[in-house]
């Protein structure tokens, strides 16, 4: 499948660049690049689906946990 994306001229010139630089073609780079994006996307959605799916099933860290986390990276708490 082939789709046309429309894309800042600033990343434009840039994709170009580099795509010379590392002599490869632009559109190899811009496949490259929008897998990684949709790869790291994808593994975001994930990270969040399972806190939710463990917040539901009631699996919270503990207060006192979640205070000495807090103290140790120099968060006041209640």
């Amino acid at each position: 499948m082939n789709a046309i994306l429309e894309v800042r001229s600033d990343l434009k010139e840039q994709l170009d660049h580099l795509a010379e630089e590392i002599h490869r073609s632009e559109t190899d780079l811009a496949n490259e690049a929008v897998a990684q994006y949709l790869a790291h996307q994808r593994k975001i959605i994930g990270h969040i689906q399972e806190g939710l799916a463990q917040a539901q099933r009631g699996e919270f860290v503990p207060d006192n946990e979640m205070e000495v986390f807090f103290a140790s990276h120099g968060e006041p708490t209640a």
